[in-house]
C-alpha cells in the first residue's frame, strides 16, 4: 500500500494554487501591463531556482461531505531561490487575490519569510502589488470587532535591515503596509507608470483623488499623488525604471555588490580592466575657470572598472552622486559631489543621502571612496528653513562613525564645514588631491571685498588694488603650499587616480579579511 492517493490530492491542491486569483483575475493583471506573481518569481530567480514554501495554504472550502471543493490561494507566495548563483528568500505579493490584503490569506507566510532571511542570513527580496499585507474595512465585520493596530513580524523586518540585504520592488499601487514594506529596505525600486506609493489604504487614496489637482483620470490622480516622480525625488524610494525586467535586473545587478549577511565579505569579481588604465582626459577634465562645471559622471566611469558603475538615488538629492562600483575587481561605494547641480554644493537632501549610503557602507563592510568637489553646505532662507546644517552635520557624523577603509580624492573645492566632511580627519588619512584643488575654511574669492574693506576704500585705484590682492592670494592658496605643510598628503597627477585607486581598494580589502 502507498500514498499515491494523498500525493495525488497534494498536486491538486498544488493545481488550484497556481490558478492564483483565476483566470479572470490574472488576465486582468496582465491587461493592465503587470506581470503575475509566479511569473514574476521566475524572471527574478536563477533558472529553475524557486523553491516554494507554504504553496497550498489558503481559504478552502469543503462540502456538506467534508470534501475539497476549492481553495484561494495565500495573496503572498515566498520561497528559497538562487539569484546569481547565491542563495536569497524570493517574496511576491498577489495582487490578483483581492489586492493582496491580509484577510484574504494567511500572515504567517509573511512572518516566516521574514524569519527565514536573518534567521538563515539569507538576502531578501520583496515584489510588493497592493497593500502588501495589510488587511481591509470587511475584515471588521468578518471578525466582529475592531482592534488596535499592529504589525505582526514587524521586529524581524527590522532585525533584517540590521543582519541582511533587503531589496524593495514596488510593482504596482502600494499602500499601507506594502509601503512600509517597499521603505524598509536597502535598496528600493518602483516602475514608471506601473507603480504607486501611499501611506493610506486604497479607498482613502481613491477618495482624494477625485478631482486631485485637475487629474483627468484616475491613473493620473495616482500619479499625482504617489508616482515616481513624487518618491524617486523625496528619497523615499531609490530609484526607477522603466518596465519590470529592468526592475529585476536592478535588483540583481544591487546584490551582485553586497554580501549574503552582515560580517561576510563581498565578493571580488574577476576584473580585465587594468589597474594602471591611464586616461589622458582626466588631465583636462576640471577647468581653469572656477565657475565652470564638468561631468563627474564621466570621471567615475574613466577612474572605476568599466561598466561597473551601479548608481543609486540618482534624481535625489543630486549635488552629490552614490553608487556601487569596482575597482580591480573589488567592490566599493563610491561618494562624488556633482559640481553640474547648485556647483556641487549640500543640502538638506544631498547630506541625507550621503548619510544613508555611508550607513549602507559601512553596515555591509564595502570600503567607500569620496571624490570631492565641494563648495560648502547650500546657504540661503531656503536652505535654513529645510535645516541643512542638521543633515550636513549627521552625513558628516557618519562618515566619521564609518569604520570601513576611506580614501578622499580632492578634485576641485574643499570649502567650510562640509568639505570638511570628505573623511574623518581623527583617522589616517588615504587621500590624493590634483593639482586643480582649492580648499580652505571659505571662498577666497568671495570675501576679499569684505576682508579689505578698509583698504579698497582707502584706495585711489580700488579696482586695481583688489586684483593685486587677488594676485597676491592666489599664490597663497596654491595646492603646493599646503602640501609643504604636510596638511595635504599627496599631490598627483590625476591620470594615476586609477592605480592608486586599485592600490586602496586591495589594502582596504586585505584590512577588511577578504581572502
Amino acid at each position: 500500500m502507498t500514498w499515491a492517493k494523498e500525493l495525488e490530492e497534494l498536486r491538486a491542491r498544488e493545481a488550484l494554487a497556481e490558478q492564483m486569483g483565476g483566470a479572470d483575475k490574472v488576465a486582468r493583471q496582465h491587461g493592465r501591463g503587470k506581470m503575475d506573481a509566479r511569473a514574476r518569481l521566475a524572471a527574478l530567480c536563477d533558472e529553475d531556482s524557486f523553491r516554494e514554501i507554504g504553496k497550498i495554504a489558503g481559504s478552502a472550502k469543503y462540502d456538506a461531505n467534508g470534501d475539497l471543493q476549492n481553495v484561494t490561494p495565500a495573496p503572498f507566495l515566498f520561497g528559497k531561490a538562487l539569484i546569481n548563483g547565491r542563495p536569497v528568500v524570493a517574496t511576491a505579493d498577489d495582487f490578483t487575490i483581492r489586492g493582496g490584503a491580509a484577510d484574504a490569506g494567511i500572515a504567517r507566510k509573511m512572518v516566516q519569510a521574514e524569519m527565514m532571511a536573518h534567521q538563515l542570513k539569507l538576502p531578501i527580496i520583496r515584489m510588493i502589488d497592493g497593500t502588501g499585507g495589510g488587511g481591509s474595512v470587511k475584515t471588521l465585520e468578518q471578525i466582529g470587532a475592531t482592534y488596535i493596530p499592529a504589525v505582526p513580524g514587524w521586529g524581524d523586518v527590522v532585525t533584517n535591515l540590521d543582519t541582511v540585504p533587503v531589496v524593495a520592488l514596488a510593482l504596482g499601487p502600494t499602500a499601507g503596509l506594502g509601503a512600509a514594506r517597499v521603505v524598509a529596505s536597502h535598496y528600493s525600486i518602483m516602475v514608471r507608470g506601473l507603480s504607486q506609493l501611499f501611506a493610506a489604504g486604497p479607498a482613502v487614496v481613491d477618495g482624494l483623488g477625485e478631482g486631485y489637482k485637475g487629474a483627468v483620470d484616475h491613473q493620473q490622480a495616482k500619479e499625482e499623488l504617489g508616482g515616481v516622480d513624487i518618491h524617486t525625488r523625496n528619497g523615499v524610494v531609490d530609484d526607477e525604471v522603466a518596465s519590470e525586467a529592468e526592475a529585476f535586473a536592478r535588483a540583481r545587478h544591487f546584490l551582485s555588490f553586497m554580501p549574503e549577511y552582515v560580517g561576510q565579505p563581498a565578493r571580488r569579481s574577476a576584473c580585465v580592466d587594468p589597474a594602471d588604465r591611464r586616461e589622458e582626459a582626466l588631465l583636462s577634465l576640471v577647468p581653469r575657470d572656477p565657475k565652470q562645471v564638468y561631468s563627474m559622471r564621466r570621471a567615475l566611469e574613466m577612474i572605476l572598472d568599466s561598466g561597473t558603475v551601479f548608481e543609486i538615488g540618482k534624481h535625489w538629492g543630486r549635488a552629490a552622486i552614490t553608487a556601487l562600483a569596482r575597482l580591480d575587481g573589488w567592490p566599493v561605494a563610491v561618494v562624488a559631489s556633482d559640481p553640474s547641480y547648485l556647483g556641487g554644493s549640500w543640502e538638506a537632501k544631498t547630506s541625507e543621502k550621503v548619510e544613508r549610503f555611508v550607513k549602507l557602507a559601512d553596515q555591509f563592510r564595502i570600503p567607500i571612496v569620496h571624490l570631492v568637489d565641494n563648495p560648502g553646505f547650500m546657504i540661503g532662507r531656503e536652505a535654513e528653513l529645510a535645516g541643512t546644517i542638521r543633515y550636513g552635520v549627521n552625513a558628516m557624523n557618519a562618515i566619521y562613525r564609518a569604520t570601513v577603509p576611506l580614501a578622499s580624492i580632492v578634485m576641485r573645492r574643499a570649502y567650510g564645514i562640509a568639505g570638511s566632511a570628505m573623511s574623518n580627519a581623527e583617522r589616517y588619512q588615504y587621500r590624493y588631491c590634483w593639482p586643480s584643488g582649492d580648499w580652505g575654511s571659505l571662498p577666497i574669492a568671495g570675501g576679499l571685498e569684505v576682508a579689505y574693506k578698509s583698504e579698497l576704500e582707502a584706495a585711489d585705484d580700488p579696482a586695481a588694488l583688489l586684483e593685486e590682492i587677488r594676485a597676491r592670494l592666489d599664490k597663497v592658496t596654491s595646492p603646493f603650499r599646503s602640501a609643504e605643510r604636510f596638511n595635504v598628503e599627496d599631490i598627483i597627477d590625476p591620470r594615476d587616480t586609477r592605480a592608486l585607486l586599485c592600490e586602496f581598494a586591495g589594502l582596504a580589502w586585505r584590512r577588511l579579511g577578504a581572502s
